[in-house]
């Protein structure tokens, strides 16, 4: 088949979910062309949808977590691993609880329901996300490398100082067949020495040794390995599943180093970014002056690379020239950590004057900074990527989250308030 893909008729599973322990029953549903892959919230008043997509994402903890308040959906990797594994474009998927049941730990359940419903070809263009040059992503001890490629080819590689795990790797050219066969029956694990501190962040709440693969000091409790391997084969098959929120086929090879949720939802969207980058930028410079009030020389933005409603990516080129290397390490010019910040927040600034109406009468001012951290210097030469999400929003008062990267690596992380005053 080369059209777009849905499913004949639906579906449904019921079960707990792993970290909220709630009753789920998920209905997979057929959908029209073009539509991609999103959720309905059924239990919901309005029945509220979020997509399955990279700009819905948060970087939340031992899951993918789309959303965030009452309509959040949570731990829903494995689920859109069964659905970008079977190859489906477009579905439905509709839940009465905030997370869908974990099963048996696996996504083979959820794939298996889908087989039933039938995947058939509809209509519409195939969207394909890929590259002309290499990706790199590095976020803590994730490290991520992407090059162009036919199709998706993943080489997963894993390290855990136990016994039956320690280092691990695989290497899979992702097809439905490959997919069923080698990825989906992959279950989650975890160690039995995290489970109270887990329990105490409100997290693992419906796990039990029925669909968790659980590890003490010796070995698995309580139930078997299916490979000897299954943790990296689980590792890849949520890799699959978060890749599907590029809302678009990847093809690319990748290898992955000690993968994380979060780490890959970074990588997804740098490949975006990539993506785009070959069709041009969002904003320029001219665009830029007219929402900002700041000017040379502390005018540290060069262009926006993505505006969404919630999100924006914007970059700036270090070069020697700027003024502060005068007098910032002479001989060892490093761009001071506080503009970084700034440079941070006024990317920022761009994104929260865009929620405002008759913006050229109003000015930002940022309120707060918390958990600054920052991981490398910045050079001359370097090119900063600043990516930034609001998370909170009440009034004229806004929190957002940020990264500054370089290279792929993240150099800077911070949290900043703000708010939109008159001029």
């Amino acid at each position: 088949m080369s059209g777009r893909r849905t499913i004949a008729r639906a579906a449904a599973v019921s079960g707990v979910g792993l970290h909220l322990g709630r009753p789920c029953r998920l209905s997979f549903e057929p959908a029209a062309p073009g539509s991609g892959i999103r959720f309905r919230r059924v239990d919901l008043p309005g029945t509220p949808e979020t997509a399955a997509h990279v700009a819905t994402a948060e970087l939340a903890e031992r899951r993918t977590q789309l959303g965030t308040g009452e309509a959040a959906l949570h731990t829903v990797e494995h689920v859109l691993a069964a659905v970008a594994g079977s190859g489906i474009d477009d579905v439905l998927i509709a839940m009465d609880s905030p997370e869908p049941p974990i099963l048996d730990g696996s996504s083979r359940p959820f794939a298996e329901a889908l087989r039933e419903a039938g995947v058939v070809e509809h209509g519409g263009t195939v969207e394909y996300l890929r590259l002309s040059g290499p990706v790199r992503i590095v976020d803590g001890e994730s490290v991520y490398e992407a090059h162009p490629a036919v199709g998706l080819t993943l080489d997963v590689r894993i390290d855990f100082p136990h016994p039956l795990v320690g280092g691990q790797q695989g290497t899979w050219v992702v097809t439905p067949e490959t997919f069923h066969r080698e990825l989906s029956g992959a279950r989650t694990f975890g160690f039995l020495r995290e489970v109270e501190a887990l329990r105490a962040k409100g997290l693992i709440q419906g796990a039990t040794t029925d669909n968790v693969i659980a590890l003490d000091e010796r070995g698995v409790v309580g139930n078997t390995l299916r490979w000897p391997d299954e943790f990296v084969r689980h590792k890849a098959m949520d890799f699959v599943g978060d890749l599907a929120l590029a809302g678009k086929r990847v093809q690319a090879r990748i290898t992955a180093t000690k993968p994380s949720h979060r780490g890959t939802v970074l990588l997804v969207r740098a490949l975006l970014a990539h993506d785009r980058r070959e069709e041009g930028y969002v904003l320029g410079i001219e665009d830029i002056m007219k929402v900002l009030p700041h000017r040379y020389p502390f005018l540290l933005v060069d262009r926006v690379l993505e505006l969404e409603e919630r999100r924006i990516v914007g970059i700036k080129n270090v070069t020697i020239n700027e003024p502060f290397f005068q007098g910032h390490f002479p001989g060892h010019p490093i761009m001071p950590g506080v503009l970084i910040v700034e440079a941070m927040a006024q990317v920022g600034g761009m994104l929260l004057m865009g929620t405002v109406e008759d913006p050229d009468s109003k000015v930002v001012y940022f309120m707060s900074l918390d958990n600054v951290k920052f991981r490398k210097p910045v050079r001359p030469g370097d090119q900063l990527r600043f990516e930034l999400e609001m998370v909170q929003v009440r009034g004229k008062i806004c929190r957002m989250k940020g990264t500054a990267q370089v290279d792929g690596e993240v150099v800077c992380e911070a949290e900043m308030a703000a708010m939109v005053r008159d001029r």
